[in-house]
């Protein structure tokens, strides 16, 4: 006789009815996750020629990428509170068939203008599957296993975004840009095939006193998200009068977000729930970590070919290594997190991250790639140990009932702060290059850059860290230490 774990749906083949197969779960997981990263990767190595074979200029074709990450960040809590209310298995087959089609279309768009209207539909369908894949885990996996299953995510995710440039690269050389499109169909397939056979069926829901949903809340947000990205985007970190406008459209959407939600009867966020310190300090910590993460992608292109003269190819391969390690450090990270349990290993995580931008604040050129690499390595494990600490003390507690809309919430987390970072450190680098154009800066003009802008980057982690250490305290020596809530708050275990 099988023992399923309390509160938990375990997904059994279909006809077996004995065996818990949580490895053909978490494999249509993986690919859940894996797919959006290598969407959001894949196409900017396309940009180029793609601009060429529309006759577009580059301010119309890099629409391509941003009407896809608009979808994610606007929808992505909405679609995962719908997956709440409506069964998240049916919403997740949904995303992935939705990605999976607008792939398609978007390999055979014979117009600029329709290739981004499929960009966009294939962000919503990433969306569905970012905001739910971490919400089946809480479902169907133990909680002693939570976090090697998180570490699990986070490495297909560092897979995605390192697979992407390479894979592109190939493709497009090879069979033209549609095929960096086309490439995610078996993929799709494959997903929507694994997770309609082996995900847990939906929990049939009371036809009385069923929670609606928030469409004017929705509607807010998705506006003031949109609003804040556009900023962040287009803005480039200037202060002109369009980034303003965003910028006060954003916060103004913000209020009436907030105040439409405390009136509401079933609102799409609670606003008690930002009242859990537990998770408010998660939230923030992962915005102010991904700001930084994305600094590293901003100026490590510029340092290594202006500060270090290295060509493209070598570039490159340098690049590479973070999404490697990061893909590697994934599952042993989970594990860890396990065995030591979130709140220590969340504060050890940060204090790496730290540790990593302080030397390459102090790096001195000389080093050369070698000194380049160290520290980018520490701060990669660094992230990867924090992510998957976070997010299994985040998801390791939260109510059945919100799943979806928490998960939700973290990826939107770091997606804006990944937009953020783009824009404010990327305008911090080029204030600190003192050039007009850092494409065209001296070496040691980026070098100084470089060093300025991961300063700033330390006192971002220090912040984050100082929020760990007051809200989740260490345990103490010899104290059992699980991923059941540790750290967290009664109200967030209620949520």
């Amino acid at each position: 006789m099988t023992q399923v774990h309390p509160g938990r749906h375990e997904a059994t083949a279909p006809g077996a009815g004995r065996t818990p197969s949580v490895r053909w779960v978490l494999a249509g997981l993986s690919l859940s996750v894996l797919l959006p990263s290598l969407g959001t990767s894949i196409a900017n190595v396309g940009l180029p020629t793609m601009a060429h074979a529309f006759g577009a200029p580059f301010q119309a074709v890099q629409w391509i990428v941003l009407a896809y990450l608009l979808a994610i960040t606007t929808l992505i809590v909405s679609v995962g509170r719908l997956g709440d209310l409506t069964g998240r298995r049916r919403l997740l087959l949904a995303g992935i068939a939705l990605f999976t089609a607008a792939s398609v279309l978007c390999g055979l768009a014979p117009a600029l203008w329709l290739l981004i209207a499929a960009r966009a539909a294939q962000g919503v369908g990433a969306a569905v599957m970012m905001a739910l894949t971490m919400a089946f885990v809480g479902e169907t996996v133990p909680k002693e296993r939570t976090g090697s299953a998180m570490g699990l995510l986070g490495t297909m995710s560092a897979i995605g975004t390192a697979l992407g440039p390479s894979l592109g690269g190939v493709l497009i050389s090879g069979l033209g840009w549609r095929a960096i499109f086309l490439v995610n169909a078996p993929l799709g397939i494959l997903a929507l095939l694994l997770t309609r056979r082996h995900l847990p069926a939906d929990r049939p829901r009371p036809t009385t006193g069923r929670a609606r949903f928030d469409h004017l809340g929705t509607v807010l947000l998705a506006l003031t998200l949109g609003a804040y990205a556009l900023a962040m985007t287009l803005g480039r970190g200037s202060l002109g009068a369009l980034t303003v406008a965003l910028l006060l459209a954003a916060a103004l959407g913000a209020g009436l977000f907030l105040r439409v939600e405390a009136r509401a009867a079933s609102p799409l966020i609670r606003p008690a729930m930002f009242r859990d310190p537990g998770l408010s300090s998660s939230l923030a910590m992962s915005a102010l970590v991904s700001t930084v993460m994305m600094a590293t992608l901003v100026v490590g292109p510029f340092y290594l070919s202006r500060g270090l003269g290295l060509g493209e190819a070598p570039v490159g391969l340098v690049l590479s290594v973070g999404p490697l390690v990061a893909a590697l450090t994934g599952v042993p990270a989970g594990r860890v997190a396990d065995r030591f349990g979130p709140a220590r290993m969340t504060a050890l995580g940060l204090a790496a991250v730290a540790a990593g931008c302080l030397a390459l604040a102090l790096l001195p050129a000389r080093l050369g790639v070698a000194g380049y690499l160290a520290p980018i390595v520490v701060v990669t494990v660094g992230y990867a140990v924090f992510q998957t600490a976070n997010n299994t003390a985040v998801m390791a507690d939260v109510g059945p009932d919100r799943r979806g809309v928490v998960s939700g919430m973290l990826n939107l987390s770091r997606n804006l702060g990944l937009v953020t970072g783009a824009s404010v450190l990327g305008a911090v680098f080029s204030l600190a290059s003192a050039t007009a154009d850092v494409t065209t800066a001296r070496p040691d003009a980026v070098a100084t850059g470089m060093r300025v802008t991961f300063a700033v980057a330390t006192a971002l982690i220090v912040v984050a860290l100082a929020v760990a250490l007051a809200v989740r305290p260490l345990p103490r020596r010899g104290r059992p230490v699980t991923a059941e809530g540790a750290g967290r708050s009664e109200p967030a275990r209620r949520a």
